[in-house]
């Protein structure tokens, strides 16, 4: 019969005294551990403490499980307050950034309206791309990159149509020049005319949907930097290159070398894409841009689809990170006559159109026939102007229509 002269009596209070350390060994075999010794019970459960002749018996399960659910409620609580950190964090980074971008207007997030044009059928918005963010660039204040963007509220539809930066056209008060120096020329002058915003973006409005016949409903103005840092922000686009060239492409002005097929692009590289049309510089020869500025043209519109699909994944949205980021992309670059119930409703809008329903649409191959043509300027530039002639944009508004009918 084992010897239990260390358990507990249930009516009293204290075990019985141990007289030394050899009986304690002795006591310390009949417990259900083996090879145990009462050294090594010091550190077990129901361990029982000798000081002196006093016995002091000790529960470190219930001191365990005190102790653990105090670390879980400690690191629980942590977490919380991290998270909550960082909601506020973000939430305040959203509404400054959104502040800055739209004039203090937040609270249309919880209001959104119809857009303009909305109620028949057709909402254009007018995007132009500079690098303003680049002082050191020469032009900076040039639209280099002018796009249309048309979506069909109805069938869920849209395209895109690039307008070419070389395009030559009268500004009014400058006489004719490329399309891409409306924009500097509006600022400068201050422009102002009824049914365009004022500034260069009007300027730019304005001659866009005189030569295109189309209304303009809204504009955005992006710098490169916030391309750039939207394409990072959702952790790089993959696009298709298509090149005419076996070797893909390589343009030596930005060193961008890409192979044909899909490639998977950073915001640098996106970047350097975007501005890249085979330049040569300084003997470093390009190839893979047969077409010039219209496979500039033709890239961009193949990014901006990409970054659309990108952005809407569910990746992206959930991932807070992703999200500030974009967030610091649209604040600190983008100008723009969008409200945010509009943005809100533009959203909406956006996230029913599949990428394969948003047409990429070109002047230099409209249903096979390029409705522009190479033009000589009297001050030795290169320029482009429509087939019909200089001032006759009867074909290109009639290629515009046909794709503008719901």
């Amino acid at each position: 019969m084992p010897d239990r002269s260390l358990n507990r009596n249930k009516n009293s209070r204290k075990a019985k005294p141990i007289q030394d350390i050899k009986t304690a060994n002795k006591q310390a075999n009949s417990f259900p551990m083996l090879g145990a010794n009462l050294s090594s019970y010091q550190n077990q459960s129901n361990v029982t403490k000798f000081r002196g002749n006093n016995e002091e018996t000790i529960k470190k399960p219930l001191l365990k499980r005190i102790f653990n659910k105090k670390v879980i409620k400690r690191t629980i609580l942590t977490l919380l307050i991290v998270f909550l950190c960082t909601g506020v964090f973000l939430g305040g980074k959203f509404i400054y950034d959104l502040s800055k971008t739209f004039n203090g207007n937040i609270f249309g997030l919880l209001f959104p309206t119809k857009l303009k044009g909305e109620d028949s059928g057709r909402v254009n918005i007018l995007l132009a791309g500079y690098s303003a963010d680049d002082p050191s660039h020469a032009g900076a204040e040039l639209t280099d990159s002018i796009m249309l963007v048309s979506i069909d509220t109805k069938n869920n539809t849209a395209w895109m149509l690039s307008v070419p930066r070389d395009l030559w056209v009268n500004i009014p008060g400058y006489g004719y020049q490329k399309i891409n120096a409306a924009y500097e020329d509006g600022q400068s002058d201050n422009f102002s005319a009824g049914g365009y915003p004022n500034g260069g973006m009007g300027e730019l409005e304005q001659i866009v949907s005189q030569k295109f016949g189309i209304p303009i409903d809204y504009y955005a103005l992006i710098d490169y930097t916030a391309f750039k840092q939207a394409v990072d922000a959702v952790g790089g686009i993959t696009i298709n290159i298509q090149s005419t060239d076996p070797r893909g492409l390589y343009d030596a002005y930005t060193h961008l070398k890409l192979p044909n097929g899909w490639v998977t692009l950073d915001g640098q590289q996106a970047l350097n894409l975007a501005r890249a049309r085979g330049d040569n510089a300084a003997g470093d020869i390009s190839y893979g841009f047969a077409n010039s500025d219209f496979d500039r043209t033709l890239h961009q519109r193949q990014m901006l689809l990409a970054l659309k699909q990108k952005v809407g994944t569910t990746g992206v949205i959930s991932n807070p990170i992703s999200l500030s980021q974009l967030f610091d992309a649209m604040g600190n670059n983008v100008k723009t006559d969008f409200n945010v119930s509009d943005i809100r409703r533009l959203y909406s809008l956006s996230k029913k159109i599949p990428t394969n329903k948003i047409q990429s649409l070109s002047l230099n191959n409209s249903n096979g026939i390029n409705l522009l043509t190479g033009y000589y300027t009297s001050d030795g530039q290169d320029a482009l102007v429509p087939v019909a002639g200089i001032n006759n944009y009867s074909a290109i508004q009639e290629f515009v229509s046909q794709h503008t009918q719901n």
